[in-house]
Protein backbone atom coordinates (compact mmCIF):
# COMPACT_ATOMS: atom_id res chain seq x y z
CA UNK A 1 0.00 0.00 0.00
CA UNK A 2 1.44 3.32 -1.06
CA UNK A 3 0.65 6.46 0.93
CA UNK A 4 -0.69 9.57 -0.77
CA UNK A 5 2.14 12.08 -1.42
CA UNK A 6 0.96 14.60 1.19
CA UNK A 7 0.82 11.96 3.93
CA UNK A 8 4.16 10.49 2.85
CA UNK A 9 5.83 13.91 3.05
CA UNK A 10 4.25 14.67 6.42
CA UNK A 11 5.42 11.38 7.96
CA UNK A 12 8.84 11.88 6.38
CA UNK A 13 9.15 15.33 7.96
CA UNK A 14 8.09 13.97 11.37
CA UNK A 15 10.52 11.06 10.95
CA UNK A 16 13.48 13.27 10.06
CA UNK A 17 12.72 15.73 12.86
CA UNK A 18 12.34 12.99 15.48
CA UNK A 19 15.45 11.12 14.29
CA UNK A 20 17.71 14.16 14.24
CA UNK A 21 16.22 15.47 17.49
CA UNK A 22 16.97 12.18 19.22
CA UNK A 23 20.58 12.41 18.02
CA UNK A 24 20.89 15.96 19.38
CA UNK A 25 19.23 15.05 22.67
CA UNK A 26 21.56 12.08 23.16
CA UNK A 27 24.51 14.39 22.44
CA UNK A 28 23.26 16.74 25.18
CA UNK A 29 22.78 13.78 27.52
CA UNK A 30 26.36 12.67 26.81
CA UNK A 31 27.72 16.18 27.38
CA UNK A 32 25.97 16.42 30.74
CA UNK A 33 27.22 12.95 31.67
CA UNK A 34 30.82 13.88 30.84
CA UNK A 35 30.59 17.10 32.84
CA UNK A 36 29.03 15.14 35.71
CA UNK A 37 31.89 12.63 35.67
CA UNK A 38 34.43 15.43 35.87
CA UNK A 39 32.58 17.56 38.40
CA UNK A 40 34.04 17.88 41.87
CA UNK A 41 30.98 19.70 43.19
CA UNK A 42 28.26 17.32 44.44
CA UNK A 43 25.50 19.90 44.00
CA UNK A 44 26.47 20.54 40.38
CA UNK A 45 26.71 16.82 39.66
CA UNK A 46 23.33 16.22 41.28
CA UNK A 47 21.73 18.89 39.12
CA UNK A 48 23.33 17.44 36.00
CA UNK A 49 22.01 13.94 36.65
CA UNK A 50 18.51 15.24 37.41
CA UNK A 51 18.63 17.10 34.08
CA UNK A 52 19.84 13.93 32.35
CA UNK A 53 16.89 12.01 33.76
CA UNK A 54 14.48 14.64 32.44
CA UNK A 55 16.15 14.69 29.02
CA UNK A 56 16.03 10.90 28.77
CA UNK A 57 12.37 10.60 29.75
CA UNK A 58 10.90 13.76 28.23
CA UNK A 59 12.98 14.23 25.07
CA UNK A 60 15.01 11.20 24.03
CA UNK A 61 12.38 8.52 24.68
CA UNK A 62 9.53 10.29 22.85
CA UNK A 63 11.81 11.18 19.92
CA UNK A 64 13.18 7.63 19.58
CA UNK A 65 9.67 6.17 19.74
CA UNK A 66 8.39 8.73 17.22
CA UNK A 67 11.31 7.90 14.94
CA UNK A 68 10.58 4.19 15.24
CA UNK A 69 6.85 4.58 14.55
CA UNK A 70 7.21 7.05 11.69
CA UNK A 71 10.01 5.00 10.16
CA UNK A 72 7.79 1.94 10.22
CA UNK A 73 4.94 3.92 8.67
CA UNK A 74 7.30 5.21 5.98
CA UNK A 75 8.62 1.73 5.22
CA UNK A 76 5.17 0.16 5.06
CA UNK A 77 3.62 3.02 3.11
CA UNK A 78 6.27 3.35 0.41
CA UNK A 79 8.05 1.11 -2.08
CA UNK A 80 10.96 0.65 0.32
CA UNK A 81 9.22 -1.86 2.61
CA UNK A 82 10.71 -3.07 5.89
CA UNK A 83 12.22 -6.33 4.69
CA UNK A 84 13.07 -5.56 1.05
CA UNK A 85 16.30 -3.57 1.36
CA UNK A 86 19.17 -4.24 3.74
CA UNK A 87 19.56 -0.57 4.64
CA UNK A 88 15.91 -0.22 5.68
CA UNK A 89 16.01 -3.42 7.70
CA UNK A 90 19.30 -2.41 9.36
CA UNK A 91 17.94 1.03 10.19
CA UNK A 92 14.76 -0.46 11.64
CA UNK A 93 16.65 -3.00 13.77
CA UNK A 94 19.12 -0.37 15.00
CA UNK A 95 16.25 1.91 15.99
CA UNK A 96 14.52 -0.94 17.83
CA UNK A 97 17.83 -1.69 19.59
CA UNK A 98 18.16 1.97 20.56
CA UNK A 99 14.64 2.05 22.00
CA UNK A 100 15.12 -1.20 23.94
CA UNK A 101 18.48 -0.13 25.41
CA UNK A 102 17.03 3.25 26.37
CA UNK A 103 14.04 1.63 28.07
CA UNK A 104 16.37 -0.70 29.96
CA UNK A 105 18.57 2.24 31.04
CA UNK A 106 15.76 4.45 32.35
CA UNK A 107 15.79 2.83 35.80
CA UNK A 108 19.56 3.33 36.10
CA UNK A 109 19.26 6.93 34.93
CA UNK A 110 16.55 7.57 37.52
CA UNK A 111 18.59 5.85 40.24
CA UNK A 112 21.68 7.94 39.51
CA UNK A 113 19.61 11.13 39.41
CA UNK A 114 17.91 10.36 42.73
CA UNK A 115 21.14 9.28 44.41
CA UNK A 116 23.09 12.28 43.14
CA UNK A 117 20.29 14.65 44.23
CA UNK A 118 20.51 13.17 47.74
CA UNK A 119 24.27 13.76 47.71
CA UNK A 120 25.43 10.16 47.86
CA UNK A 121 29.17 9.69 47.62
CA UNK A 122 30.36 10.07 44.03
CA UNK A 123 32.70 7.10 44.40
CA UNK A 124 29.68 4.86 45.00
CA UNK A 125 28.10 6.03 41.76
CA UNK A 126 31.20 5.92 39.53
CA UNK A 127 30.19 2.67 37.80
CA UNK A 128 26.60 3.69 37.03
CA UNK A 129 27.65 7.21 36.00
CA UNK A 130 30.30 5.79 33.67
CA UNK A 131 27.73 3.38 32.26
CA UNK A 132 25.46 6.28 31.34
CA UNK A 133 28.28 7.93 29.41
CA UNK A 134 29.27 4.71 27.62
CA UNK A 135 25.66 3.95 26.65
CA UNK A 136 25.11 7.51 25.44
CA UNK A 137 28.27 7.35 23.32
CA UNK A 138 27.12 4.04 21.87
CA UNK A 139 23.69 5.55 21.21
CA UNK A 140 25.28 8.39 19.26
CA UNK A 141 27.22 5.93 17.11
CA UNK A 142 24.02 3.97 16.37
CA UNK A 143 21.98 7.11 15.63
CA UNK A 144 24.69 8.47 13.32
CA UNK A 145 24.74 5.11 11.56
CA UNK A 146 20.98 5.21 10.98
CA UNK A 147 21.28 8.76 9.66
CA UNK A 148 24.06 7.78 7.24
CA UNK A 149 22.04 4.77 6.06
CA UNK A 150 19.02 6.94 5.35
CA UNK A 151 21.06 9.41 3.31
CA UNK A 152 23.29 7.02 1.33
CA UNK A 153 20.73 4.20 0.98
CA UNK A 154 23.29 1.53 0.10
CA UNK A 155 22.13 -0.88 -2.55
CA UNK A 156 21.26 -4.42 -1.75
CA UNK A 157 18.06 -6.36 -1.55
CA UNK A 158 17.40 -8.89 1.15
CA UNK A 159 16.71 -12.43 -0.01
CA UNK A 160 13.01 -11.71 0.50
CA UNK A 161 13.30 -8.45 -1.45
CA UNK A 162 15.12 -10.14 -4.32
CA UNK A 163 12.49 -12.89 -4.57
CA UNK A 164 9.69 -10.35 -4.41
CA UNK A 165 11.31 -8.17 -7.06
CA UNK A 166 11.81 -11.13 -9.36
CA UNK A 167 8.28 -12.44 -8.88
CA UNK A 168 9.32 -15.67 -7.20
CA UNK A 169 7.10 -15.15 -4.15
CA UNK A 170 3.95 -15.33 -6.26
CA UNK A 171 4.95 -18.76 -7.60
CA UNK A 172 5.33 -20.37 -4.15
CA UNK A 173 2.74 -23.02 -3.19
Amino acid sequence: MTMPPALRKFTLVVHVISSVSSLGAVACFLALGLVGLGSADAQTAGSLYVAMDAIARLVILPMVLASLITGLVQALGTVWGVFLHYWVLAKFLLTVLTAVVLLLQLDLIGYVAAAAAKGLAEADLLGPRSSLVVHAAGGIVVLITTTVLSIYKPRGLTRYGWRKQHGQLANRP
